[in-house]
């Protein structure tokens, strides 16, 4: 068996920052948290308490994004060999799944409101609404190049811009309860928000379900990429193929490939072309080859056996 060992990593150093800028994430949203909710008791703006309960959530997910952060930086031991990048993956998951009943409860709130409009004082709501959108922009600021490539980073900041978002929805329900009185608003935009971050969080939980589960990549192609690795002169076939994930930027394979018995001369010749290919056109970072004479028996089923 053939191992290569060269991990590329995106980006160390924003790796590092990312951690103060959590820090830094967590206070502020700590801080509008508490605004919002004495403002929402104030007001008696249930938009404003619901916020904050949103805000909370947010300032929980960053703890969450911060705790699964420090963990994936620990190294390799005898007992996690891969190390611990799978760690962020569990954190985006955790997050996730709190942002989904975030938004059913933001969805319900909305209903009942609908259903039971309250006297609401619009001024208290349209200014504390401002110091929490304010709030939202400089962590999103904070987060949002870290959230390129890191899906833990990412679902923390699709948190702060779905909680942004429902700040401007109630500075515009605020001032129009203050101009016209008109509770309705502040209903739609609410259960708009919570539309939002639904629909947001599913595209995003399916991708941390795949990786989770070791599915196949979605940019690759197993017959392409079978196809690839039957190209490299001396290779009579691959069986045994398997694709997966370690975190959203490792790609790793295993697979069977079959030579013949006078090329055993040529084994490391042909397991370096293959990588570099794989490397090149796949982008897979670590590959384990095991090199066989004969096919062995259940290689025609080989769709059967793929990621």
């Amino acid at each position: 068996m053939a191992h290569n060992h060269k991990h590329h990593h995106h980006h160390p150093d924003v790796k590092d920052s990312s951690i103060w800028k959590l820090w830094v994430s967590i206070f502020l949203n700590l801080a509008i948290t508490i605004a919002e909710l004495i403002g929402g008791i104030i007001s008696g703006s249930l938009a404003l308490l619901s916020d904050a309960v949103h805000n909370f959530n947010d300032t929980m997910s960053l703890g969450i994004a911060l705790v699964a952060k420090k963990i994936s930086k620990k190294g390799v031991s005898s007992s996690k060999t891969f190390g611990y990048k799978r760690a962020e993956i569990i954190g985006a998951f955790i997050n996730l799944i709190t942002l989904v009943i975030v938004a059913l409860f933001l969805i319900k709130e909305g209903v009942e409101r609908f259903i039971e409009p309250q006297p609401i004082d619009g001024f208290t709501m349209f200014w504390v609404a401002i110091v929490g959108l304010i709030g939202n922009f400089v962590t999103a600021a904070l987060l949002w190049k870290e959230s390129k490539d890191n899906l833990n980073m990412r679902s923390a900041f699709i948190h702060i811009l779905s909680d942004g978002l429902s700040s401007v929805g109630v500075i515009i329900g605020g001032w129009l309860i203050l101009q016209y009185q008109w509770y309705i608003v502040d209903t739609i935009l609410t259960v708009v928000i919570g539309g939002y971050i639904l629909w947001h969080s599913y595209y995003m939980l399916r991708e941390t379900i795949d990786i989770l589960m070791e599915s196949k990549p979605e940019n690759i192609d197993i017959s392409e990429l079978t196809q690839t690795m039957n190209s490299v002169d001396k290779v009579c076939g691959v069986h045994h193929v398997h694709v997966w994930r370690l975190d959203e930027n490792s790609t790793m394979l295993e697979s069977h490939v079959v030579i013949k018995k006078e090329d055993l001369g040529k084994m490391e010749d042909i397991k370096s072309s293959i990588k570099k290919k794989l490397h090149d056109s796949f982008e897979i970072s670590h590959s384990t080859l095991e090199f066989e004479f004969e096919p062995c028996g259940d290689h025609k089923h080989e769709l059967a056996h793929l990621h």
